[in-house]
């Protein structure tokens, strides 16, 4: 027998469950039968795959033992198991990516609720601590001689030896606690009990599940059960089950195809964004089955990457049961049902955008960074994700608007949706970017997701309007009286405008009178087709060096700065206005949130300008 120490992350999440993380200790049976359930699934797969593996799966269950003489519950299958590196790997260390945060926000949420949380991380195993003093298990792979002990009573160590006669799949025993009403902790070897626990959550599991040889759960799956036999209920106690979110599903899809090709799906949206959303190890939700089979748990074939919040369960009629990915990836009919899901998917969530606003506003808080990427990678449906986009704008604070709302709002003669991307609400509404656009009532787009800065510049149009940064190319708001005028200033400047260009050559492109600026001396502007300057610092973020971008600048003529600037240099004060070019640049560069290329000189440029005030 050897004795090992947990993880410092298992020890912390040992000592909450032990004081009961949970408001509602029965949701530990919940866990151990779905872990039961996965073994199954995984022990039925795995038959098919590797025709060596001697197993029994002629009759794959579960069994729940009581006794109340000795106050334990054992938990048991006869499923995949465990090799003696899995137990420790999986239960002696927490190997998820995501459990420090989970322990981050266990500690700062400090309320009732935290059980949202702990199936997110997939260590449901460790709520038997709520209800236990010591927890036993027993467990054999299939390919193992022998079989594996693990005990511990939920303190810094656990043991772990080898057994020589264990039987196939695994046993968890839990040791009770005693029974205390005002500790809400029920008998747990009550028969009664258990009845009512499996029922409650475990009643749709595929395989049968066995109390005193009766088989206490109906097994009918749920997607194959007529709409109006199942409850709502029942519908969040298998999301749960799935998707290891407590939380209750925010909106329940149903499909079913009939003809040459049958199958049926039952797909669900969430209320709260998985924890992996954003993770690169992220997976998706979709289970496959073919004829009630247990296929594939994270099925990439059929659901894209960017609706990988979508959890639920597909079920086909005419697949083999031995596929594999490599054959699902060129499957047609596979296709064909990625391309009907995604279409049914996307026809929800417009949807609940038109009748349950509210419902559509949380998801698309949770998701809608996600749902995005859609609009760079599936040009099929990029119609169709544009229709649920909302974004922020400014025409109101602390609403969303759809891309048809916008469109609706147009003004008289407008062409282009206008928009801007950038760090936050705040950066982009301060930018002198928007001055001419606000002052004649123009409506623009505030984006401020990462993908905002991606797939702005791969879509081209939505209803027939393209889309057009206000902080790139000519923006084009003048009347025909304001071109005139403003042409004729361009001549009038255009020495001066040379000149500076001359002066700033290692920074600008260009020089140029601005129509986009009201109260602001200058700004800085890309080409049509330049990377902004947020998506240049994401490049180099990520070690890709990318040759050096220069920008246009913009002057205001209508600015005393530079009515002033241009009155200095038609009088032939031409020597010292080299630093006011450079100042005026920098002024441009930080008022966009830019970089500037060397600080200290511009504070340099800056001191010697104000001491001359004195």
């Amino acid at each position: 027998m050897e004795t090992l120490e947990f993880q410092s992350e298992a020890r912390q999440l040992l000592q909450l469950m032990i004081h009961s993380i949970y408001s509602n200790k029965d949701t530990f049976l919940r866990e151990l039968v779905s872990n039961a359930s996965d073994a199954l699934d995984k022990l039925r797969l795995e038959s098919f795959r590797d025709k060596d593996m001697r197993v029994d799966v002629d009759d794959l269950h579960v069994v729940i033992e009581s006794d109340p003489a000795e106050r334990t519950l054992t938990v048991r299958d006869n499923g995949i198991g465990m090799t003696r590196e899995d137990v420790v790997r999986l239960i002696g260390t927490i190997a998820k990516s995501g459990t420090a945060e989970f322990l981050k926000q266990l500690k700062e949420q400090q309320s009732g609720s935290t059980s949202d949380l702990i199936g997110q991380f997939g260590i449901g195993f460790y709520s038997s601590f709520m209800v236990a003093d010591k927890v036993t298990l027993v467990t054999k792979y299939p390919h193992s001689e022998k079989g594996v002990r693990w005990e511990s009573s939920g303190e810094a160590t656990y043991t772990i030896d080898d057994v020589d006669d264990a039987p196939q799949g695994t046993s968890v025993t839990l040791h009770l606690k005693p029974s205390d009403d005002e500790d809400r902790l029920p008998d747990y070897t009550e028969p009664a009990k258990i009845k009512e626990i499996v029922k409650r959550y475990s009643d749709f599991i595929t395989w049968p599940v066995r109390l005193g040889g009766e088989e206490i759960n109906s097994r009918k799956a749920l997607w194959a059960r007529p709409a109006s036999e199942v409850t709502e209920e029942e519908y969040a106690e298998f999301y749960r089950h799935i998707s290891h979110d407590w939380n209750a599903p925010l909106e329940t899809i149903r499909m079913q195809a009939e003809g040459t090709f049958e199958y049926q799906a039952l797909l669900f949206l969430p209320a709260q964004a998985p924890m992996d959303l954003f993770m690169r190890d992220g997976k998706r939700g979709v289970q496959l089955y073919v004829k009630r089979v247990f296929i594939m748990e994270d099925c990439a074939e059929l659901m894209p990457e960017y609706l990988r919040f979508v959890k639920g369960v597909v079920d086909a009629a005419d697949l083999s049961l031995n596929v594999s990915r490599e054959i699902l990836q060129q499957d047609r009919q596979i296709q064909l049902m990625r391309r009907r899901l995604v279409k049914k998917v996307l026809s929800s969530i417009k949807s609940l955008q038109s009748s349950r606003p509210d419902d559509y506003a949380k998801l698309w808080g949770e998701v809608g960074a996600a749902l995005k990427e859609g609009l760079l990678s599936d040009s099929d449906n990029r119609d169709a994700i544009l229709e649920v986009c909302s974004f922020a704008s400014t025409q109101a604070e602390g609403t969303l608007t759809t891309l048809a709302e916008y469109v609706g709002r147009m003004k008289e003669g407008q062409e282009h949706i206008y928009f801007m991307t950038g760090d936050s609400r705040v950066a982009v509404e301060k930018s002198p970017h928007l001055e001419a656009l606000r002052a004649k009532g123009f409506e623009v787009l505030i984006l401020t997701d990462t993908i905002d800065e991606m797939w702005v510049d791969s879509v081209p149009a939505f209803d027939g309007r393209t889309f057009q940064s206000v902080a790139k190319g000519q923006v084009d708001l003048e009347t025909d009286e304001e071109k005139s005028a403003n042409e004729a200033k361009a001549a009038e400047y255009s020495d001066l405008l040379t000149w500076m260009k001359e002066q700033l050559e290692d920074s600008v492109k260009e020089v140029r009178l601005s129509s986009r600026l009201t109260t602001s001396p200058a700004c800085v502007v890309g080409d049509s087709f330049d990377i902004t300057p947020t998506l240049e610092k994401m490049y180099k973020a990520m070690g890709q060096e990318l040759p050096k971008i220069k920008r246009i600048l913009e002057l205001n003529p209508s600015h005393p700065l530079v009515e002033g600037l241009h009155g200095a240099f038609a009088a032939g004060e031409r020597e010292s206005l080299t630093d006011t070019a450079e100042l005026i640049h920098g002024l441009a560069l930080l008022a966009e949130g830019g970089e500037l290329a060397d600080p200290s000189r511009f504070v340099k440029l800056v001191a010697d300008r104000v001491q001359r005030t004195f």
